[in-house]
Formats: C-alpha cells, structure tokens, sequence
C-alpha cells in the first residue's frame, strides 16, 4: 500500500526482532524457557498460597492477584513473538492487534493499582497491627481486588478506542514485536498529537497516582518502623517489604522510560528492549522474587516438596 492511501488494514505485519534474525533459535530458546518457567512459577505460588491455611492473608490473597495476572500478562504477547520467531508469517490481524492492545495496557494498568493497594495492605500490617485484620477483612480485599481489575481495563479503553479510531496509511510495518500505542500511531495518516497527550495524561495520571500512593504509604511504614527500638524488629518489619518494593522499582522504572519519557528521547528499537523488562522479565521474576525473598513461602514450598518426594519413593 502506498502511502496516502487512508485505508483500514485487514491485518499488520509486527517486525519483532527480525535484525537478530541469525540469533533466531537463541532467541527462541530464551523466550520460551522464560515464558514457561514464569507460568511454572506463579502456578507454583497460586498452589502453594491456595493449599496452606497460613498463607490464607490479605498478602498473600493479592499475591496469588498479581501472579494471575502475571501469567495472563505474559501470554499476551509472548506466543505471537514466539510465533513469529518460529515462522515467516508477520501478519497479525486488525482485530487481534488491537484485542492485544487492549488487553496489554488493562493487564498493566490493572497492576499499577494491585501495587497500590499491596502497599496499602503492607501499610496497615505495619503502622495498624491491632486493627488489622478490622481493616482488611475478606469482603475488603474482595472489593479491593475488583476495583484494580475493573479499574485497569475500563482505563485502557479510552487510548484503545481512540487509536482504534485512527486512519491508517501505508506501509502497515509495526516496528514492535507487539501492537503498542506508539508504533500503531506512527502508522495514522493525522496528525496524532492529541492522540499522543490523552493516552499519555491518562497513562501519567494512573502511574503517578499509584506510584504516589505507593510512595505515600512507604513513608508512613517508614516512620513506624523508625519507631521500633531495635534493629532486629525494623529488620523483620521492613522485610516484609522488601519483594514488593523491587517489584514496584522494577515495574514503574521501565514503563516511565517508555510511556512517560517525551517522544523522540528514544528511539522505537529501545522501546522494544524496555518492553521485554516490564512485559517478559519482570513477569518471569516475580515468582522468584515473592518466594525467595519470603520465608514463609519457602518454608511452605520446602514442605509440598517433601510431600511430592515422600509419595514418590514411599508408595
């Protein structure tokens, strides 16, 4: 297609990392040994969580969230790039493209708030332990949950529908491994300005929020723990912190580069590599990092493995 031609495409062609193309079978390797290992991974925690009654905590409750969403978040994208490694075939369909769009930007926006309200969790666990268990009981951490997912997925309608509503030119080359706000736009045959300053006030204005929020809590678990007198109890109030916090560092610093960062300051090739951290590895993470920084869940892990080994050798 020639460009000028305002035409709605019956499909798109993702270039995904076809410059690596003789590194194909490395690729291939590492993107699926990290795709399984992660859906492994966070089965792993939703079994553990789910079949030990002292993990039965509003932690662990939204723990056993993020790590469905973890595992949903990653096959968003993933089996098409591994499709596309695999084959020829760069077409991704009209329809799909944009399925995936939404979904990708629900999942991640439907993170932010979980990161949210963990830290709002941890903040009560620390600065409220006598209310506590008042404060989030069952019914709480249910409506909590609801309104991260619903929340995430109602908000990354509005960049969806208004990039869906976009006239797309020639050529339909998507330098992505997946459909992202930024490249379809390059694709448009407007000028996509104020496109660009609604997706990003209403990505800013979630990430900010949440991240503020996050802050906000911190710096009250902070100024309780100052209060404890000894060392070895701001060590153990702090810890159960730490796993939630890298995830936070790790999760908001990537998506701020690509989706904050003013257009120009990078260019898309580095969009795709950032996009790896935050869509891939950080996902492949989590489980490591909820399970090896977290003693009761090693401690729980340790037990089911005992378990596993027992009925395998004492039958």
């Amino acid at each position: 297609m020639e460009k000028g031609n305002n035409t709605q495409f019956k499909y798109f062609l993702l270039q995904g990392f076809g410059e690596f193309g003789d590194f194909r079978f490395v690729l291939i390797t590492l993107f699926l040994f990290a795709y399984l290992l992660t859906l492994g991974g966070n089965m792993l925690i939703i079994f553990v969580i789910y079949s030990h009654a002292n993990l039965h905590t509003p932690m662990y409750y939204f723990i056993t969230h993020l790590s469905l969403l973890e595992m949903w978040y990653i096959s968003t994208t993933v089996p098409k790039l591994l499709s596309l490694l695999l084959t020829s075939d760069k077409r991704i369909s009209f329809e799909f493209c944009f399925a995936q769009l939404y979904m990708f930007h629900g999942l991640g926006i439907t993170e932010c708030w979980l990161l949210g309200v963990m830290a709002f969790d941890r903040c009560n666990a620390i600065c409220k332990p006598l209310k506590y268990s008042a404060i989030m009981h069952t019914r709480r951490c249910n409506q909590l949950a609801l309104i991260c997912w619903s929340s995430g997925f109602l908000s990354s309608a509005i960049p969806m529908t208004l990039t869906l509503k976009l006239p797309f030119c020639g050529p339909n080359n998507i330098n992505h491994y997946f459909c992202d706000l930024a490249p379809l736009m390059d694709l448009a045959c407007i000028d996509t300005s104020l496109n660009q300053t609604i997706n990003k006030c209403v990505i800013c204005i979630i990430n900010l929020a949440c991240l503020f929020f996050i802050i906000l809590m911190y710096l009250l678990i902070i100024v309780s723990i100052m209060k404890i007198r000894s060392i070895r109890g701001r060590l153990k109030a702090f810890s159960t912190c730490s796993s939630h916090l890298t995830v936070v560092v790790l999760f908001f610093g990537t998506a701020f580069i690509v989706y904050v960062s003013p257009k120009g300051a990078h260019s898309m090739d580095y969009d795709k590599f950032f996009a790896l951290v935050y869509a891939m590895f950080i996902p492949f993470l989590n489980p490591f990092i909820y399970s090896l920084r977290n003693q009761e869940v090693k401690m729980a892990i340790k037990k089911d493995f005992q378990i596993l080994l027992q009925y395998i050798f004492l039958r």
